[in-house]
């Protein structure tokens, strides 16, 4: 039996679907979602999200948020709560790259929020290039 996944962000729902497989980057590390998985709360990182199907894996870049991992009647659903969030097929490449140029040229180092900025805009790069 498959994992049933919901990904949203405060604006919208990304993806929903079935997966064998979904793997989160969270702040201590990835973890692995399979079907009969125990039920888990996960803080994640910015980075990627895969979710595997027969034709082929499905990637998500994750802005941060939670995984929740809950399991009743034989049936697991994981729920991606991003504060943003973009499939990889979606994202403008040269407009990603063009963000993360500017945050760069007006980083002096001394704001955490451009820092996070520029960390986002570039795992768009690195997902979708």
């Amino acid at each position: 039996m498959p994992v049933e996944v919901h990904i949203v962000t405060p604006e919208r729902e990304v993806w929903s679907g079935e997966t064998p497989l979904l793997i989160a980057r969270g702040v201590d590390g990835e973890v692995g979602i399979q079907a009969g998985h125990m039920p888990i709360l996960v803080q994640l990182a910015v980075g990627a999200l895969k979710i595997t199907q027969d034709s082929g894996d499905i990637v998500a870049v994750i802005d941060g948020g939670f995984l929740h991992v809950s399991s009743e009647g034989g049936v697991t659903r994981a729920d991606v709560l991003a504060s943003g969030a973009e499939l990889a097929g979606e994202i403008d490449v040269a407009a990603a790259r063009r963000r993360v140029e500017e945050l760069r040229a007006s980083d002096d180092g001394s704001d955490p929020q451009v820092k996070a900025a520029i960390t986002k805009a570039a795992a768009r790069v690195a997902m979708a290039g």
